[in-house]
This record gives C-alpha cells, structure tokens and sequence, in this order.
C-alpha cells in the first residue's frame, strides 16, 4: 500500500504527512538530517498488520510550516506529537520516533505518559542516559559534535555547500556501513527548500544552548529532558552509531518504569530503521501488536 499525503493543523502549525492504513494510529516522528520519507518502508508493514501509520514532516521540516516564533527547542516537539494525536482523531497512540524524533517521543512520554499507548525509539538513548562519566566524556562530546558547530553563524552556509554535500557526509560518518545514495536525494530535496536548513540547526540551537530556550517553556523543558519514561518501550540502536551514544543506551534501563525492551543490532549504524527495514520493521511490528 502506497502512503497517501494528508495535511493536518496541530499546536499553531500545519503539518504536511505520510499515511497509510487503517486501525490505532502509529505516530512516525524522523529525525536529522532526514524527512518523513525514512519511514517509507514501515508505513505500509504498519497498514498490512491493521495499523494507520502517519509520519509528519517536523516543524520547520518543509512542506511542514515553520515555527511562527521560530523556536524548536525539544519541549515544543512533544507538544507538537501531543497536538498531532488529537488532530488526528486519536486521544491515545503509539509513538515511533528516530534521533530528534526519538526525542520528541521521549518528551511525549514524560508530558502524558497516559496517552502513549506504547514507544519505539531508535538511535536515541533517554536524554537523561548521558550522566556521570558519561556527562563529561570526550566520546560522548565527539559523538555529538555538530550539536556545538551548528551554534555557529557560518553553520548554514557550510551545511547548505556544494548542494548539500554535508548531509551525505554526515550520513556516511553516522552510519558508515551504509551506502546513502537511495534516499539522498530526497534528503537534499528537503533541506533546499527556503528556512529548513535554518529550522533543522535550531534544533539544536534552541535544546542545547539555555539562552536561546523560551523562559516560559523552562520547567517542561527540564521535565522532558529527566523524567523517567512511564511507557512500555522498545528501544533500538547500532552498533556503528557515533561514538558515546551506544555507551548511553546500554546504561538507560533504570529510566523506564514500564518496562523496556532493547535491541542492539550489529553493524548498523545511526539510521538503523533504513539500513535495516526488514528486521526493524517485523520487531516494531511485534511489540506493538503485543500491547
């Protein structure tokens, strides 16, 4: 079944999306650098086991609409998979999220948790995981480095360089046992799209740098980025994600209180969902039919 494109208003913005079936609504969250589209292949094994699966395009992610105060800190992507919920019919819901997605998912999760029927996160650990040792580790730090270089002014212009070619390097540096060129067009064809590269770096710019964060927002922002997840979760990672990030992962158990289930797949990389579609496909498929 071939996902069909539906638009939807949700928390002052107009979502652009990718759906496919019918039954409990799967909620499809991507990441960076990426779009809707990395859920292609899922949407419709989602919709062949009697679920509707629906995968926005983020805020700031075109054809999505930009911020209107143009802030994208993490507390406004929970927020906004809360108000995609409602506007799509259903007051409870699973959650799949990827990178920022994952994100998302997680901050959902510590808003309502009593609407998040189940959560599947992938190359993400908690946001509370990176503690400790951990906090100050030269790996963690390297495995994130572009959060800090896309504070920079210049960042735009190097991101945006010779057509892009950031982002394919980037996806080759995150998942290195992976050969991009399938979906990298798509990407590309995102990001040339007027404001998304500006939105896409304010990700980062408003959840990593405290004075860019709205004052207001500042006690959810700090729920969302520590409470314990009181969803049932499958999490997934690769083995040949960044540096820092699998260390975090395997140390998260004692943030869930509903239960989590994890899966390390060997070889794969950060975009684990699309190096892998067939065995990450069936396992989501599996956990959410179990609820």
């Amino acid at each position: 079944m071939e996902p069909t494109t539906t638009r939807v208003e949700a928390n002052g913005l107009t979502f652009h999306c990718l759906e496919a079936g019918r039954g409990p609504l799967v909620l499809c969250l991507h990441g960076f650098p990426d779009n809707a589209h990395t859920f292609d292949e899922l949407l419709p094994v989602l919709a062949a086991a009697g679920f509707r699966g629906v995968a926005p395009f983020m805020r700031g992610y075109a054809p999505t609409s930009p911020a209107p105060d143009g802030r994208y800190q993490s507390v406004l992507l929970a927020q906004d998979a809360l108000a995609l919920m409602t506007a799509l019919g259903s007051e409870h819901a699973f959650v799949v999220g990827h990178d920022w997605g994952a994100t998302a998912t997680y901050g959902a999760a510590a808003l309502a948790p009593e609407r998040l029927r189940r959560m599947v996160t992938i190359g993400a650990a908690h946001p509370a995981a990176f503690r400790g040792d951990l906090a100050t580790s030269y790996e963690r730090h390297k495995g994130i480095w572009h959060a800090y270089f896309f504070q920079m002014p210049f960042a735009e212009q190097v991101v945006a360089a010779d057509d892009f070619a950031y982002l394919e390097a980037w996806w080759r540096d995150a998942s290195p046992e992976f050969d991009p060129a399938p979906v990298i067009e798509r990407v590309k064809a995102t990001f040339r799209q007027p404001g998304v590269v500006t939105a896409a770096l304010s990700y980062y710019r408003h959840t990593f740098h405290p004075a860019n964060r709205d004052p207001k927002l500042q006690p959810l922002q700090e729920r969302v980025s520590s409470a314990p997840t009181a969803v049932p979760t499958l999490a997934l990672h690769g083995t040949r994600d960044r540096p820092g990030r699998l260390e975090a992962f395997e140390r998260m158990d004692d943030l869930f209180v509903k239960g989590l289930e994890k899966v390390v797949i060997p070889g794969a990389g950060h975009f684990v969902h699309v190096e892998r579609p067939t065995d990450v496909n069936r396992r989501i498929v599996e956990f959410l039919k179990a609820a």
